[in-house]
């Protein structure tokens, strides 16, 4: 029964994102991104507290990909310019450290990794109906 209940949990949660994405605008988009990955550094935290060393590489790796292939692909250097660069370096940079921090079981990294983020994000969204696209410009 256990199963089954976290079955449909997992599937109701999928259709909820989904969904979101569907309806989103670019810049909503790049919230939800920058909002996952900072779930997923919480989930590792999480796990590495419990000691559950497959929830954190999980988790990590989640963290990672939404860096890499979610936030770093909507940046355009050449609309973006100097902006659009220095967060591609930062993007890069909490990539490496996720991995840093999977290999090293550290909440330091982790924590920093997130705190990074969460300043991205804070902006991000105070920006909000001054950006015309999902692309930073």
């Amino acid at each position: 029964m256990y199963n089954f209940q976290k079955h449909t949990a997992n599937s109701y949660q999928q259709v909820h994102v989904e969904t979101g994405v569907a309806v989103a605008d670019p810049h909503k988009l790049i919230e939800m991104l920058l909002e996952g990955g900072l779930e997923a550094i919480n989930k590792a935290r999480g796990a590495i507290e419990r000691g559950d060393q497959a929830t954190k590489s999980k988790a990590i790796r989640q963290a990672v990909l939404i860096v890499e292939e979610g936030l770093r692909s909507c940046l355009d250097p050449t609309a973006g310019g100097k902006i659009a660069e220095d967060l591609e370096r930062l993007y890069k940079y909490v990539a490496w450290r996720l991995t840093v921090a999977n290999l090293r079981n550290d909440l330091e990294i982790l924590q920093e990794c997130f705190d990074l983020l969460s300043t991205v994000h804070e902006s991000w969204c105070a920006i909000r109906g001054t950006v015309g696209s999902g692309r930073l410009q």
